[in-house]
């Protein structure tokens, strides 16, 4: 049988015992315009927007909020890297 202290009765003790049962997060579906052009490409904020801009990075527009589908954005890389391959 165990024992707990009474202190901590009835509160997990660390985060891997407070994280058992939940799912695991499941990767995003959209990110920002800076986010992506960073991760994707190093670009900085003003580049990542004039790439959106101009169509180099996809996006959706959420309200005023422009966001870059993940899927769009690795098709779109998988693509290019199939045609500097190609060529």
């Amino acid at each position: 049988m165990e024992t707990l202290d009474a202190g901590t009765a009835g509160r997990p003790r660390g985060r891997k015992q407070a994280r058992r049962g939940r799912p695991a997060r499941a990767a995003p579906l959209t990110m920002g315009v800076v986010e992506a052009g960073k991760k994707y490409l190093g670009l900085g904020k003003h580049a990542s927007y004039r790439a959106a801009q101009r169509g180099e990075i996809p996006t959706i527009k959420v309200g005023s909020i422009m966001r870059v589908p993940v899927a769009a954005m690795e098709r779109l890389l998988d693509r290019q890297r199939s045609t500097l391959e190609n060529a």
